[in-house]
């Protein structure tokens, strides 16, 4: 059974998507069926893997609108082990579609359960608010991820993604965790980024992952050629940095197909590359 992991922040420009799709690829390459689910409306998920909307004959909404199966939405990606649930800029109506539904907040869910099993992790890409699809992700996974960057608004609308997870623990779903608040976008040069992320962990302490992930053209570029950074420079500080987070979540949760003498990866100090 898959463990399910969304990716969240209602503030844009945090390296959401960018995280969705490394984190997702890492743990592909590293032998772990992967499915990203692309819950996010604007569908950077899909064409950042190298994916054509105008080719995408179905997609999430089709899921939790049109009760289509998951299974026959899923598509290939050119990286092993690693598939994907495409979405569209119809998923923007989904909200309004659903407000009548009985369990609207468990349509996401019921997608995922039905195909989770023939993965060990599902990514969930979450759009870029508090919405209807939002909660449907929290309610789907077990943990979630947020990413917060390194600038100096990074904990500004943090407290409110916060109370929206505590709602959606204590009502919706009690058994979600937050699985770590992960630095994006920090340049060791500055000593802004230095201050915000010991600001952050003053914060919030063990909640935030060991790996940081630095500033790297390479993570900007991938996108525009359809891949992820692993697929696109394996040996770039960005394709370092989300290997070392997919390693760093593997041994917290013990997954035994990683090696010990794997476990630890140095990343570069050279963040321009």
């Amino acid at each position: 059974m898959a463990r399910i992991i969304a990716i969240a922040n209602q503030k844009g420009g945090v390296g959401k998507t960018t995280s969705a799709i490394n984190l997702a690829s890492s743990l592909a390459v590293l032998e772990y069926k992967t499915l990203l689910v692309d819950a996010d409306p604007q569908a950077n998920s899909t064409t950042g893997l190298g994916f054509d909307l105008r080719n995408v004959q179905q997609s999430l909404y089709d899921c939790m609108v049109n009760d289509v199966q998951a299974k026959d939405v899923v598509l290939e990606s050119d990286t092993p082990n690693l598939k994907v649930l495409p979405s569209h800029i119809d998923l923007v109506g989904a909200e309004l579609e659903l407000i009548n539904h009985p369990n609207r907040e468990r349509v996401m869910k019921q997608v995922i359960d039905s195909v989770k099993d023939d993965y060990d992790f599902v990514i969930l890409d979450c759009s870029p608010s508090l919405g209807l699809i939002t909660v449907n992700a929290l309610v789907a996974a077990n943990s979630v991820i947020i990413p917060v960057q390194c600038e100096f608004f990074a904990l500004e609308g943090l407290g409110k993604l916060l109370n929206t997870i505590k709602i959606v623990q204590s009502r919706l779903n009690t058994d979600l965790e937050i699985e770590g608040i992960l630095m994006t976008m920090y340049d060791g040069r500055l000593r802004l980024s230095n201050q915000v992320v010991d600001e952050v962990k003053q914060h919030f302490e063990e909640s935030v992952f060991n790996t940081i992930i630095h500033r790297n053209t390479k993570l900007g570029e991938a996108p525009s050629f359809g891949k992820s950074v692993i697929m696109y420079d394996a040996s770039s500080t960005g394709a370092i940095n989300y290997l070392n987070l997919a390693k760093e979540i593997l041994q917290k949760h013990d997954f035994t197909k990683i090696q010990n003498k794997d476990k630890i990866l140095v990343s570069k100090d050279d963040q321009s590359e």
